[in-house]
């Protein structure tokens, strides 16, 4: 009885810290959880971004006391700040947008601590930490330019595929996932703790069972969770494209291109990301909406 009193409070406690912490998302028009808040989400982003600059610094591009800084690579670092100068010029523009339509949510992106990056490695990847603090590694400069396995200035001859990747990365961080993917993890930790109260009285075997069977259940609903955002930047990036004025066009195809890098991938339902080709099915989806801002805003595009 004592047991279930205190599980019964320790639920009631969650349920309070989880409808106090409810935040509206202007990008979706929700309600969501997220205990961190944006200062405490951006001093998190510095240190981490930090973190790896220290452990790269041998693979950091033109950056002062670290690798040497050559005309390829000066052009790599030039063209991958262009585009984020051009994107976080987009992101504080679709902001103050969404505050005039009415919704309620403090802005970042005026605020952020912009910081550019390129790592040389042959790891496909790119990242916008809470705070504003990107780094872009050449593999996936080379996937987004003529994906030959080499990087040359021939691979930011046509930047638009780039920005889909820096936009995707960039939506993230305006939209809280690091932060909100934080206060699900913490929460889910806090329920599977009243949950092993509660059962305390079960016999060892049956009581590793039950928890078993919650940590997937969770795991799931994290990945669904995970997927959900990654969907959110896709959708955000895109926008920011068009207000940067690059080609939407690129996108559908830069996830058919993703699909063929790497072996052999989990099912969507057991990943974290959203198979390339449902990503690439989705932009196509979006792509008329896109493609009329685009011209709206820059011209008729190229055909």
């Amino acid at each position: 009885m004592k047991r279930g009193i205190i599980v019964l409070i320790a639920l009631a406690g969650l349920a309070v810290y989880y409808f106090s912490n409810q935040e509206t998302n202007p990008y979706s028009g929700q309600s969501e959880f997220n205990a961190i808040s944006v200062e405490q989400a951006s001093q998190l982003g510095a240190q981490s971004y930090q973190q790896i600059l220290q452990q790269e610094r041998g693979s950091v591009l033109c950056r002062t006391g670290a690798s040497p800084c050559d005309p390829n690579a000066r052009e790599l670092v030039a063209t991958v700040r262009e585009i984020g100068q051009r994107l976080q010029e987009a992101a504080i523009d679709y902001e103050q947008d969404l505050l005039e339509e009415g919704w309620e949510f403090e802005p970042v992106a005026p605020d952020f601590a912009w910081t550019y990056n390129v790592i040389e490695s042959a790891q496909p990847n790119a990242f916008c930490l809470p705070g504003g603090y990107v780094a872009v590694y050449t593999g996936i400069i080379d996937i987004t330019g003529d994906n030959n396995g080499l990087v040359t200035q021939a691979d930011i001859q046509d930047p638009d595929m780039l920005a889909v990747v820096m936009g995707h990365e960039i939506g993230h961080a305006l939209a809280h996932h690091g932060a909100k993917r934080m206060s699900q993890g913490q929460l889910a930790q806090l329920g599977m703790a009243a949950v092993a109260v509660g059962i305390g009285d079960m016999d060892t075997g049956q009581r590793q069972m039950v928890l078993q069977a919650m940590g997937v259940a969770t795991q799931g609903g994290l990945m669904a969770f995970s997927r959900q955002h990654e969907t959110e930047a896709d959708r955000i990036g895109l926008e920011l494209l068009v207000r940067a004025c690059y080609d939407p066009r690129e996108a559908p195809d830069l996830w058919e291109r993703m699909g063929q890098v790497g072996g052999q991938r989990p099912p969507e339902w057991l990943s974290t990301h959203p198979a390339s080709e449902t990503r690439a099915q989705n932009f196509r989806e979006w792509m008329p909406e896109y493609v009329e801002k685009y011209e709206r805003r820059c011209g008729a595009l190229p055909s």
